[in-house]
């Protein structure tokens, strides 16, 4: 079942009603929470755009947890830069199941019900610690139970096993599977490699995220990346957005390519990094990412440090907003996700 369905006025006037409860089930239970809402002044919102929103950056600096220490059962940490400050993303049983159901729900609307044959494009090493994952480890563990038969393209030392994705594809080839990795990573290690023997992807659907900073220094465009795997076979591409801050949610790439796409238990506003208010169609600005999922801490209305602008509005190959993400606000702390990925060996 798809959970791309809901117009743009029917999933607001859903998530106004889920969201203002989730505002006050936070400010009960989470005490930093509360002390700031009441702060800001804070009244009941009449609108998704006007409901509280904190800055992703103070999960850095704050414990910010709506349950008891005993039922913590996960602790998530964001990337990073070396050095740099971590998110601490808490998570109860409850909330970990529910972040993987909606996560399969969300990739099963471009994969569909079945598990397929998987490429990872990364390396087993970074899965050290089961109990506290970094982003990536976060982000490959996550996408792997949408899988099966795995195969890892790199192998401990984060160097490319081309036998390995060799024996995969005589193995699974002739079918469609699933492929898995952050861009910079596909990049290097999936696409110039296929070029340079010879592999075909034609039957791969690829899901991929984050990591464009690489590729840009590499004057390598997504349309461009699009372009080049297609050279390989590979035209089935999702690129994602999404963020430990709100591990589960993810805003998928349709299937024309270039824009992406709000399921029905989330939502995006852009808002002018001056005055705060919500920019219109076609005018960059802040992303704030809205999310009913996170109910073990308040991480439900994020203002994000990434800038964005929405292209339209039920009128793409979804429905509700379809928006791009243009980059990281200047000054703005590198996450590094997979451009330290080598540190992971």
């Amino acid at each position: 079942m798809s959970v791309f369905t809901l117009s743009q006025a029917a999933k607001e006037e859903v998530l106004l009603k889920e969201l203002s409860t989730l505002v006050e089930h936070h400010r009960e239970r989470c005490e930093p929470y509360g002390r700031i809402l009441a702060a800001s002044g804070y009244q009941p919102a009449t609108s998704v755009a006007g409901l509280p929103w904190l800055p992703v950056r103070l999960f850095k600096n704050l414990d910010l947890k709506s349950i008891p220490d005993d039922e913590v059962y996960k602790v998530l940490t964001s990337s990073g830069t070396t050095g740099a400050e971590v998110s601490k993303i808490y998570l109860d049983k409850a909330s970990a199941a529910e972040q993987t159901r909606k996560l399969g729900a969300t990739v099963q609307s471009v994969l569909g019900p079945k598990r397929l044959p998987m490429i990872l494009v990364d390396t087993k090493a970074m899965l050290k610690d089961r109990k506290s994952f970094s982003a990536r480890g976060a982000g490959v563990l996550g996408m792997s139970n949408f899988g099966r038969n795995h195969v890892w393209a790199l192998d401990n030392e984060g160097q490319v096993d081309v036998e390995a994705l060799r024996g995969f594809l005589e193995q699974y080839g002739d079918e469609p599977f699933l492929i898995f990795g952050f861009t910079y990573l596909v990049w290097l290690h999936l696409y110039e490699v296929a070029r340079e023997h010879g592999l075909d992807l034609g039957n791969g659907i690829l899901i991929h995220s984050g990591g464009w900073k690489k590729l840009v220094d590499q004057a390598v465009s997504p349309e461009e990346f699009r372009k080049r795997l297609a050279t390989v076979g590979l035209t089935k591409v999702h690129n994602y957005y999404g963020m430990i801050e709100q591990i589960g949610t993810i805003f998928l790439e349709g299937e024309s390519g270039g824009s992406l796409y709000c399921p029905d238990f989330a939502d995006v506003v852009i808002r002018d990094p001056e005055t705060w208010a919500e920019q219109p169609v076609g005018k960059p600005g802040l992303i704030e990412v809205i999310s009913t999922l996170p109910t073990s801490y308040p991480g439900h209305v994020l203002l994000t440090e990434d800038l964005g602008v929405v292209h339209g509005v039920d009128d793409g190959d979804w429905p509700g907003k379809r928006f791009s993400v243009l980059g990281r606000l200047p000054r703005a702390e590198a996450r590094g996700c997979s451009d330290t990925y080598r540190e992971a060996a």
